[in-house]
């Protein structure tokens, strides 16, 4: 029997990208998203994708995908983003509930119902989509990195918990990604300021880049986890230091 997959956030970005490559390496992929005429034209280009409205935020949202599966190999949470880079004491509490709601409850929401049946499958894998964020503060970037290192805390508590268990925990921590709408929706909607991330960057990574890399990370043996995968473009050496080409 072919082994399923969900993806969160997968109507864009990364999640499209993702949702695309394990298609293409014989998953049936369960494609869940908010958006459902992007859904709907990615599921077009393949039928072993299955567009499903998703909002985890929402409990009965989560719940109602969980009810619709028959079985479930491999969660990708991946849905979640960043907003504001106010400093702390000058932030937004609504933003940053939003980013814990979506980046960390989310997570959560999707662990706890789909867990039952990654177990059951005998060779489950839970991959968590972190961000060099969850690992190194940085200025204006508060909400974000709390709630990213929130999700490295719970893959690794996670990790501790299923010991013994048929279930392998992933995590996947990109550095700069080039994405349509990751800094547009940082910056509440200013298309200028968030191509100035990527300015004279040679090479950002790509939404591609990290897909083949959770595609690999879930395709090992099943004796083998790769517990944690920090993926960088050569030009970003760390968080706060990045090269850049200048006219």
């Amino acid at each position: 029997m072919r082994k399923t997959a969900v993806v969160t956030g997968a109507s864009s970005g990364i999640g499209e990208a993702t949702a695309r490559r394990l298609a293409a390496e014989g998953y049936d992929v369960v494609a869940g998203a908010r958006r459902r005429d992007r859904l709907e034209k990615l599921a077009a280009e393949s039928p072993s994708i299955r567009p499903v409205t998703l909002d985890v935020t929402s409990q009965e949202s989560v719940d109602a995908l969980a009810a619709s599966l028959e079985r479930c190999d491999v969660l990708v949470n991946n849905a979640g983003g960043a907003l504001g880079s106010d400093p702390v004491a000058g932030s937004d509490v609504d933003e940053w509930q939003r980013m814990y709601d979506t980046n960390v409850l989310g997570s959560l929401r999707m662990t706890r119902a789909l867990m039952p049946a990654l177990v059951e499958s005998g060779d489950g894998v839970l991959v968590m989509l972190t961000s060099t964020a969850g690992h190194t503060a940085y200025e204006g970037g508060g909400g974000y990195v709390a709630a990213k290192h929130a999700q490295r805390t719970m893959a690794e508590t996670l990790r501790l918990e299923l010991v013994g268990q048929p279930v392998r925990v992933v995590e996947i921590a990109p550095g700069m990604v080039q994405t349509e709408g990751f800094a547009v929706t940082r910056f509440r909607g200013d298309a200028e300021r968030a191509a100035q991330v990527y300015e004279g960057v040679p090479g950002p990574l790509t939404s591609d880049d990290v897909a083949d890399a959770i595609a690999w990370a879930v395709t090992r043996p099943a004796h083998v986890n790769i517990d944690r995968m920090v993926i960088r473009p050569r030009a970003q050496a760390a968080q706060h230091k990045v090269h850049r080409v200048r006219d």
